[in-house]
């Protein structure tokens, strides 16, 4: 071997994380044909919405947010997984973060993507976007809704791409005659002209450590204006102070939620062991149980000035949330989202991986209710001496609701099969392998022009 085990590592990390781009199987079609079909049926129920008006929804006059508006914020919420956790360990040069940062960055990516679509949806008629932003007031957090976000889109699409770089530049030299002129020429002007040179890697590094620094700011102030939506209102329930770093903390911590599950998803269907082990797991699990302490800490804040003050209205709201008809919801998520989590968390009796991944998708499950616990029963209060009603979501929004999931999803599996799930040069970097990257063997080499 003439690079000895330094060589035999990067050829195996190249045929690992290419090969699921070369290799897919009967039960992979299958699976985006399911998500297709959910999706489709999503865009049915929104024709049937744009046809009819929101009539066809549970909304109202008096409840007039339903699950678009909980779906808005859980999706911004697992989009912090990505791009701010992502930051924060680079700023911290945790080194074992090179194997999860990539796919933590396109839950960012896909997650806000998906979620900006909602409150599209939530209009009715989706061509007054273009109203709010050439008459919108800027004293409206809807406003700052808008400008956050595509500011935070915008980052993370630019964190994404630069450590994409080196890859795809590895794509570009791998690519033999056979592959098609359009492949060469796109991994080509993806490359933008990389060759591994020093000054180059500079340039990069300095480029990727500048983004990281920006896109924590960024990342924190999207999911505080979020809750500025709510905390600017003098409504029962949202008229509170901590919002903005309450929003903060959940969206951590069902970010770090969501990049356990997909981790342990990809690691078993794409055999990333080797690259994704328990260590990982184990680190984020501590970043989990931390994150669920602060969140914890700060639900019992939350109710526990509510309650402890009893203004009229605020108790018609803990009451219907404790006791009431929102009470099922509320237990769920304390009960479900939380002490479960945590006591799988703590006790770790049983293996740590499949103990996580229940733990983080009981986490997601109970955030997702948490949304709705906050958005609806505090529309439900009455402001006048009569009883308003109640809620009741329609099949249209259930069925967009499961579109979304299903998009989230299908948009996900689609881009690993486009991209590698792990950042294959900063990999090797971390173990030492030889830079820059050997030549690869014949079979490697064969292995990596098949899958581009």
């Amino acid at each position: 071997m003439r690079f000895g085990g330094a060589e035999n590592y990067s050829e195996r990390l190249e045929r690992t994380v290419l090969s699921p781009l070369a290799r897919t199987s009967n039960r992979y079609y299958y699976f985006l044909f399911f998500l297709a079909a959910v999706v489709l049926w999503g865009l049915y129920a929104f024709i049937v919405q744009l046809s009819y008006g929101l009539e066809v929804t549970g909304m109202r006059d008096i409840v007039i947010w339903g699950l678009y508006l909980v779906n808005f914020v859980f999706f911004i919420g697992i989009s912090h997984a990505g791009t701010l956790i992502s930051a924060i360990l680079r700023v911290t040069h945790a080194q074992w973060r090179t194997s999860v940062t990539r796919m933590a960055e396109l839950i960012t990516v896909v997650a806000i993507s998906v979620g900006a679509l909602m409150p599209i949806i939530d209009l009715g008629r989706p061509d007054r976007v273009w109203h709010i932003i050439v008459y919108g007031r800027f004293q409206s957090p809807l406003m700052w809704d808008i400008v956050s976000i595509t500011s935070y889109l915008t980052g993370s699409l630019i964190y994404l791409y630069l450590p994409l770089i080196p890859d795809f530049a590895l794509m570009r030299d791998r690519l033999g005659q056979e592959a098609s002129s359009l492949k060469r020429k796109l991994y080509t002007f993806l490359a933008v002209g990389w060759r591994n040179t020093p000054q180059q890697r500079h340039r990069l590094e300095k480029a990727i450590g500048i983004m990281a620094v920006l896109i924590i700011p960024i990342a924190v102030s999207v999911h505080t204006v979020v809750s500025f939506v709510f905390s600017m209102l003098l409504r029962p329930g949202w008229d509170s102070t901590i919002f903005g770093i309450y929003f903060v903390i959940g969206a951590i911590f069902s970010g770090i939620a969501s990049i356990i599950i997909v981790m342990a998803i990809f690691r078993k269907f794409f055999h990333l062991e080797e690259y994704i082990t328990e260590r990982h797991f184990r680190n984020l699990g501590y970043l989990l149980i931390v994150s669920l302490a602060l969140y914890l800490y700060l639900t019992v804040s939350e109710y526990l000035t509510v309650g402890y003050k009893l203004e009229v209205e605020e108790k018609h709201l803990l009451e219907i949330l404790m006791f009431g008809k929102n009470a099922l919801w509320f237990w769920s998520f304390v009960v479900g989202g939380m002490v479960m989590p945590a006591f799988l968390i703590v006790f770790r009796k049983l293996p740590t991986v499949p103990r996580l991944v229940t733990a983080s998708v009981l986490v997601n499950i109970g955030m997702w209710i948490k949304r709705f616990v906050i958005v609806i029963p505090t529309l439900e209060v009455p402001l006048m001496p009569f009883e308003f009603g109640a809620y009741h979501p329609s099949w249209v929004e259930w069925s967009i609701t499961a579109g979304a999931f299903a998009a989230f999803i299908l948009i996900f599996a689609i881009l690993a099969k486009v991209i590698p799930l792990i950042s294959i040069w900063e990999v090797a970097e971390e173990t030492g392998a030889a830079q820059p990257l050997p030549e690869p063997s014949a079979e490697s080499r064969g292995v990596v022009r098949r899958a581009l």
